[in-house]
C-alpha cells in the first residue's frame, strides 16, 4: 500500500532500525567524504573535543536518510523535499553504535498552490542503543494526496 499525505497526521509516526555502525564503515565514509582526523585516526580523535573516533555528522545524516527510505519513504507517494530546515549534531556517532530513528510528524498541511499534494514536516532523531540522541533533523517532504481528497 502506498502511503499518501493522509497517512501522516501530526504525532509519532514510528521508530525504525536498529542499524549497526562499524568502525570500518566510519573510516571508509570519512576517507571518501570527510577526511578530518577525528573521523580517521584514533590517536588524533582521542585528543579532539570528541575524545575518541567518531563518525562524520554527514555520515550520520546519510544513515538517517537510508533508515527513512527503508522505513517509509520508498512506500510513500513522495515527490521529494524542498530542503532540510535544520540539522543538529548532539552527540558523536561511535563505532559499534546500534542506531534507531524516531520519526515524528510536526505538521501536515495541504499545499495552497498545488492542492493535489501536501507538505509534511518531519522531525527525525537518531539515537544510540542507550537512547542518547545523536542527531536531530527537521525537514519537509512533499507527498501526494489521495484521489478525491482535494
Amino acid at each position: 500500500m502506498t502511503l499518501t499525505f493522509e497517512d501522516f497526521p501530526p504525532g509519532r509516526f514510528g521508530t525504525f532500525g536498529p542499524r549497526h555502525v562499524t568502525r570500518d564503515e566510519i573510516l571508509a565514509f570519512a576517507a571518501e567524504f570527510d577526511p578530518q582526523p577525528m573521523h580517521l585516526d584514533e590517536e588524533a580523535a582521542g585528543k579532539s573535543m570528541l575524545r575518541g573516533l567518531s563518525g562524520s555528522g554527514w555520515h550520520l545524516c546519510s544513515l538517517m536518510m537510508r533508515m527513512m527510505a527503508d522505513g517509509f519513504i520508498t512506500r510513500a507517494a513522495s515527490l521529494g523535499s524542498p530542503g532540510v530546515d535544520e540539522v543538529r549534531w548532539l552527540s558523536p556517532l561511535r563505532p559499534g553504535d546500534d542506531l534507531t530513528l524516531d520519526v515524528d510528524v510536526l505538521e501536515a498541511r495541504a499545499s495552497k498552490s498545488r492542492p493535489e499534494l501536501g507538505i509534511v514536516k518531519f522531525k527525525c532523531t537518531a539515537r544510540n542503543a542507550a537512547g542518547q540522541a545523536l542527531c536531530e533533523m527537521t525537514s519537509p517532504i512533499l507527498i501526494e494526496r489521495r484521489e478525491g481528497a482535494v
